[in-house]
């Protein structure tokens, strides 16, 4: 099995995905505590944050996971880096297909202008094409979410994605464990 070279940087028109460091941790504590209300609702590990030295220490593991090709974490910044306004990456990762599923949020401050969609975009270009071509060579390509999570599932139908399936009572809500949730798998594939 070998794995294609992974850019530690990705740039759109208006952002810049990087690779995580843990200097980003004032950046993205931050934006994590200022965005907690609207995390909360749909991501599990928003239930307890990380104070600052924890942040530290996810960052050198997110950083460590990354240069092992393990987990693709992306921090998204505004196009100087100095802004951060949000995270992505790829997830699920089975690079003997190969394979990975794309996560995101954005930070309350920066939701509603697109950005999810422009990194959800840039992150399936750059899997679906060949190592030949700078890519990373992936055969199938997925984003999971909560099925009540409407602006979540936007995303993959603007981007060509086809629902594959409604996992029912597949997980419990975030905000509740002792609510079940169905959760909606999308797909893309070469």
């Amino acid at each position: 099995m070998t794995v294609p070279h992974v850019p530690a940087e990705v740039r759109t028109p208006r952002l810049l995905l990087r690779a995580p460091r843990p200097g980003d941790a004032p950046a993205l504590h931050a934006a994590v505590q200022t965005s907690l209300p609207e995390l909360r609702r749909w991501m599990v590990w928003a239930q307890e944050p990380l104070d600052l030295p924890g942040t530290v220490e996810n960052l050198r593991e997110a950083a460590s996971r990354f240069e092992a090709r393990e987990n693709l974490r992306y921090h998204v910044w505004n196009t100087d880096g100095t802004e951060l306004v949000g995270s992505s990456g790829y997830h699920a990762l089975d690079w003997r297909v190969p394979r990975g599923e794309i996560g995101y949020w954005i930070a309350t401050a920066h939701a509603g202008r697109g950005y999810a969609t422009e990194v959800a975009r840039a992150l399936t270009d750059l899997g679906l094409r060949s190592p030949e071509e700078g890519g990373l060579g992936f055969r199938r390509i997925e984003i999971r979410c909560d099925a009540r999570n409407e602006r979540s599932a936007r995303i993959p139908h603007t981007l060509g994605y086809r629902l594959d399936a409604t996992l029912v009572n597949d997980a419990v809500a975030a905000d509740d464990p002792g609510q079940l949730r169905d959760t909606l798998v999308f797909s893309v594939t070469r």
